[in-house]
């Protein structure tokens, strides 16, 4: 564990667990990162399959927060930044880097991380957030493992010839998700808001956003206070909540 390490936060090193998100919920209390060798069962959006060989990132924070399902949710753009931030931390590559919405990081163009947020209880007195967090260090799914038009997997190493393992990378990323969750805890989204907007992908041109059946195209406006994607189209600007972005 690192000097800088963010006080009052455990750490749980597994060698091998079927979801780092399951496990979260099992054990329940926060907040604390638990880092897996290797998961049988990960899962990203939709219940996808997350298929990562050792050698890759797999790791949950579980938290208690206490506010609305709505400001909870909006974590997910804390996790981009903070990863954001550890990835630039490891490769040096500033301009490399940029954010997804609603919760992919990307690396020249492709994907190297992504974001899951699950929850239970919020609302209640016993709330739990899990934000769990993969990034492909050493290695990419190939591409007949994602959806056709999704933006091609890439992996750290493959990119930039730097190698990191798991345990390193998590020192950097939760002394970084710790210093923004400060920042979104006292100011608010706002702050946040436009750090991630500065490094937002496709921002200001055509894109396609997918919800359901329903296919939307149209300028990649900005997000709005709620985290919302505003989509310019002809009848005027959509704010979609939930959706696949394609480019």
């Amino acid at each position: 564990m690192s000097a800088n390490w963010p006080e009052a936060v455990g750490r749980v090193a597994l060698p091998e667990i079927d979801s780092t998100n399951a496990e979260g919920f099992r054990r329940g209390n926060g907040p604390v990162w638990i880092l897996a060798g290797l998961q049988t069962a990960g899962r990203g959006r939709r219940a996808r399959p997350w298929v990562s060989p050792r050698g890759n990132f797999h790791a949950t924070l579980v938290m208690h927060p206490v506010e609305a399902p709505e400001v909870v949710a909006l974590r997910s753009f804390v996790a981009a930044l903070a990863l954001r931030e550890a990835l630039l931390a490891v490769s040096g590559l500033s301009g490399s880097l940029a954010l997804k919405w609603p919760n992919d990081v990307l690396l020249n163009g492709g994907k190297v991380a992504g974001i899951l947020l699950e929850s239970t209880g919020l609302g209640t007195k016993k709330p739990t957030l899990c934000i769990g967090i993969g990034v492909n260090l050493i290695a990419a799914p190939t591409l007949d493992a994602v959806e056709t038009g999704a933006v091609p997997p890439v992996s750290l190493l493959a990119e930039t010839g730097k190698r990191v393992t798991p345990e390193a990378f998590l020192d950097l990323l939760a002394p970084a998700y710790a210093r923004l969750e400060a920042t979104f805890a006292t100011q608010g989204f706002p702050v946040l808001r436009h750090a991630w907007l500065d490094h937002a992908a496709r921002l200001g041109e055509v894109i396609r956003a997918r919800t359901g059946e329903t296919v939307r195209e149209g300028l990649f406006e900005t997000i709005d206070a709620t985290g919302n994607l505003i989509l310019r189209m002809r009848e005027g600007a959509v704010a979609i909540s939930a959706a696949e972005v394609f480019f």
